[in-house]
């Protein structure tokens, strides 16, 4: 699956730069030449990456970028302008939580580059995110399991948090005893 990168720039020539610089990579590249533009386009697919100017008409690459943050989160965010100034580079940093800050002419493999590593991240997070819900989901049956079986989930742990089992053969015994007794116990 390819990721997908919007570039959007009032510049057509600009745009059509980019896209031929960026042909060879294995983005599926969408242009907009506005705002307004790129929110529409935003509404109708899923963008990985946002790649955007700042002094365009109608509306700023930092207030794009900001609404972006807003109704895309997940979407990773660029600036790349040819007119910066700290000002602006503030703006975009605290409104729209840019990933990166590039100056025009940017040099084509920084840019290639730096989508790659924010694309590799985006993935990290998900990845992580997907493992948060599992232990989340694993947590709540495993509270379900002790109020149905009290007792059942108390285990010995080693400081690595592995499961420590009986030393003895007696003391296995004793385990599936108090198993059996917890069992018995909550039998209706």
């Amino acid at each position: 699956m390819a990721y997908k990168v919007l570039l959007v720039d009032d510049e057509p020539n600009v745009l059509s730069a980019l896209r031929r610089s960026l042909r060879k990579e294995d983005f599926e590249i969408h242009t907009a030449t506005s705002g307004e533009e790129a929110l529409e386009m935003l509404q109708n697919e899923k963008i990985d990456v946002v790649v955007s100017d700042q002094d365009m008409p109608g509306m700023t690459g930092t207030k794009l970028l900001a609404r972006v943050k807003d109704k895309y989160p997940d979407t990773v965010r660029f600036m790349l302008t040819g007119k910066a100034t700290l000002e602006v580079a503030v703006e975009a940093i605290n409104e729209g939580a840019i990933s990166r800050f590039l100056m025009k002419p940017c040099n084509i493999t920084d840019l290639v580059v730096t989508i790659k590593q924010a694309l590799q991240h985006k993935e990290l997070m998900g990845k992580a995110m997907k493992l948060v819900n599992k232990v989340e989901t694993q947590e709540q049956v495993l509270k379900e399991v002790e109020k149905k079986f009290p007792g059942i989930t108390n285990v010995k742990r080693d400081v690595y948090g592995r499961v420590v089992l009986p030393d003895t053969p007696e003391d296995y015994e004793s385990l599936i005893e108090q198993i059996n007794k917890t069992l018995e116990e909550t039998k209706v």
